[in-house]
């Protein structure tokens, strides 16, 4: 009997800790098989940092580093550059990179650091107990914001694609969702095209991936597919902002 379908050989066989609900084990499943197509198991490091994608070197078959609270890109880039051949990328939460770790993300981008990142973005901090994260909605509550997200007190939330890609060194900008299955092929290509651009030299790639946190959300798994379509998209677009045509 022919196989059809197989686990990819970019993940172990380790259990995920991840609340049900959660997609970050899906936005693990793709960045895996990425690897593996493009030939590059052997070849490439990863770099966890702090929030719930901690224990990625558990779950990801590649050499894997961890880092400090945001420090991801800039330990990313010490490994490229001492290793300009090995595919290197970082995976970090919305928490990890958009807050404590702006800064490395803005002159990684700038410097155009030739390595991949992957940001999930679910709008609120997961591991650590929901606070309120520079891309919590205006209104969503969180546990520093129980009567939900003010303009007035914490600004605007943070949008990190559109930042990015108004920095030269920054070759290829995406933001992707992973909430049916239409979208998740989307990201995958968008996933691949990121570490393509590495792969070729052309600078600086990152995919933002919208992404659930039912625990943390307080509602259903089933809901939170649906809230991240009618509430997060809207105020976080999907699609392409940065080629490296246009680098």
């Amino acid at each position: 009997m022919a196989i059809v379908f197989e686990k990819t050989k970019g993940l172990t066989d380790k259990e995920t800790h991840y609340c049900p609900g959660c997609t970050h084990g899906i936005i693990h499943r793709l960045v895996a098989e990425v690897l593996e197509e493009l030939d590059v198991l052997g070849n490439a490091i990863g770099v966890a940092p702090v929030g719930c994608s901690v224990l990625a070197y558990d779950y990801f078959n590649v050499d894997m580093h961890e880092a400090s609270h945001g420090r991801a890109p800039a330990v990313a880039t010490g490994i490229k550059r001492a290793m300009p051949n090995n595919v290197v990328f970082t995976y970090q939460g919305d928490g990890d990179l958009a807050s404590i770790g702006t800064a490395e993300i803005v002159h990684v981008a700038h410097r155009g650091e030739k390595i991949t990142t992957i940001f999930v973005n679910n709008a609120i901090y997961g591991m650590t107990g929901g606070q309120m994260a520079p891309t919590t909605l205006i209104g969503q509550k969180a546990t520093t914001c129980q009567d939900g997200r003010s303009k007035a007190h914490s600004g605007m939330p943070l949008r990190v694609s559109e930042m990015l890609a108004t920095i030269d060194g920054a070759a290829f900008v995406e933001r992707v969702s992973v909430h049916n299955p239409v979208e998740i092929r989307k990201a995958k290509k968008a996933i691949k095209k990121a570490f393509e651009c590495q792969i070729k030299g052309e600078g600086f790639s990152i995919v933002e991936v919208l992404s659930t946190c039912p625990t943390n959300w307080g509602i259903a798994p089933t809901e939170s597919l649906k809230w991240l379509e009618a509430n997060m998209i809207p105020y976080y677009p999907l699609g392409n902002f940065r080629t490296p045509e246009e680098a």
